[in-house]
């Protein structure tokens, strides 16, 4: 048996495979010399073996004949985990989906080093919002997924607890920490007791003083700047019968939904859409919708819009290009407007920061750090309604991609040493 333990953090946009020592932890790397996987497989319309990550995309975006799957994690918990879909020329369950992509990290690892049996594996607080039962079968899935790649042992751990083990790393006194981690699916807070003495102690459940955490992330924040800022190009809310009622919302809820996406890529959708477009009163706007549709371009600008999220975090306005996919045209984003349209779920991550300190029986000024991690923890908007949730505290930010799995494999030296 290795000497080495091994943490996994599967994510909704990144996955990173960890292991640690007696002295330290690290990530391995899983595409070239990148130590992040993105969370995408590309399925060839011939049948070849699939592709993962940035060679997925690229395949994708290049015009190869397949379909591209993103935001695998977030099948978990939901009903689709129990259904089947199109790939590849034949029909696969999303079960098997996540389980080829879990064997590619499976793989990389046994490239690495050689008989690891031990994993810990991150997973969200909740994998799904007040659904005990939804939750427990999210994680007996991931936990079946795992145990068929050849792990014997394995245990979970809170992906906000695997921060705050990595941020530990560094601290030179006691003091109570805050985590933050916003990934592309889930958001998760815990308050945890830290310091290089407690470091050392395996158990450290007395150190967890509360934690928490709700179904919204990157993802949700990439759906509704879409809704607001690019779907109304395409039709979106537009009228229909002279006014009398507007367009079908479900079709661009679909396409502003990463893996819903594939579902509008059916005859039917077709003819319904051109009904539509015969009956609006904006029918260049549904044209555009029918674009996209009928050239299967809904990814493409599912990642144009995250491109521009992600512009936004950086830049005050940015311009996202619809007229290679839907024939116009190029609008202007403005961060005011993203940040109009993340309101209501950043609303909740304040309001459920205050709830994990009251549960912690705790007052903002007695948190000594807020440590942000996770992949949509970056933007500006995020950082501001944290720092009104705990006004004069220290913010901190770590690898925003690697926090989680590095905490990991800490995690599982210290459980399973």
């Amino acid at each position: 048996m290795s000497d080495l333990f091994c943490g996994i953090d599967f994510g909704t946009s990144n996955s990173t495979v960890s292991l640690a020592d007696r002295d330290k932890s690290w990530l391995i790397p899983l595409e070239g010399d990148e130590v992040t996987l993105p969370s995408a497989v590309f399925w060839e319309a011939d049948g070849a073996p699939p592709q993962f990550g940035r060679a997925a995309i690229a395949a994708y975006v290049s015009g190869e004949d397949g379909r591209l799957m993103r935001g695998l994690k977030s099948t978990l918990g939901s009903s689709l985990i129990d259904e089947r879909t199109a790939v590849g020329g034949r029909s696969v369950s999303f079960v098997d989906v996540l389980s080829r992509f879990f064997g590619q990290m499976r793989h990389k690892l046994d490239a690495a080093t050689d008989g690891v049996t031990r994993v810990v594996l991150g997973r969200p607080v909740h994998f799904v919002d007040d659904d005990a039962d939804a939750d427990a079968k999210a994680q007996a899935v991931l936990e079946k997924i795992a145990r068929s790649h050849g792990f014997k042992d394995v245990l979970f751990q809170y992906e906000p607890i695997a921060a705050a083990l990595q941020y530990e790393q560094s601290v030179q006194a006691e003091e109570l920490v805050l985590i933050v981690d916003v990934g592309g699916g889930t958001s998760d807070f815990s308050v945890v007791r830290v310091s290089p003495q407690r470091a050392r102690v395996a158990d450290r459940a007395a150190d967890i003083l509360a934690n928490d955490g709700i179904r919204v992330g990157g993802t949700d924040f990439d759906r509704l700047l879409s809704l607001t800022e690019v779907m109304p190009h395409l039709g979106y809310l537009s009228p229909t019968g002279h006014g009398k009622a507007v367009m079908p919302r479900h079709y661009y809820l679909d396409l502003a939904t990463w893996h819903r996406i594939n579902f509008l890529y059916t005859q039917r959708v077709a003819v319904d859409l051109k009904a539509l477009a015969a009956v609006a009163d904006r029918p260049e706007l549904v044209e555009r919708m029918l674009r996209v549709v009928a050239g299967r371009q809904g990814h493409a600008l599912a990642m144009a819009v995250e491109a521009a999220k992600i512009a936004l975090s950086q830049d005050d306005s940015t311009r996202i290009t619809l007229k290679d996919l839907a024939g116009g045209p190029n609008p202007v984003i403005r961060r005011e407007a993203f940040e109009a349209a993340v309101a209501a779920p950043v609303d909740r991550i304040r309001t459920r920061i205050g709830m994990v300190l009251a549960a912690a029986g705790v007052k903002a000024d007695q948190i000594g750090t807020v440590f942000m991690t996770g992949g949509s923890s970056g933007l500006p908007v995020l950082h501001r309604a944290v720092a009104a949730a705990l006004p004069g505290v220290s913010i901190a930010t770590g690898d925003m991609l690697g926090s989680v799995g590095a905490g990991l494999a800490l995690d599982a030296r210290r459980r399973f040493a």
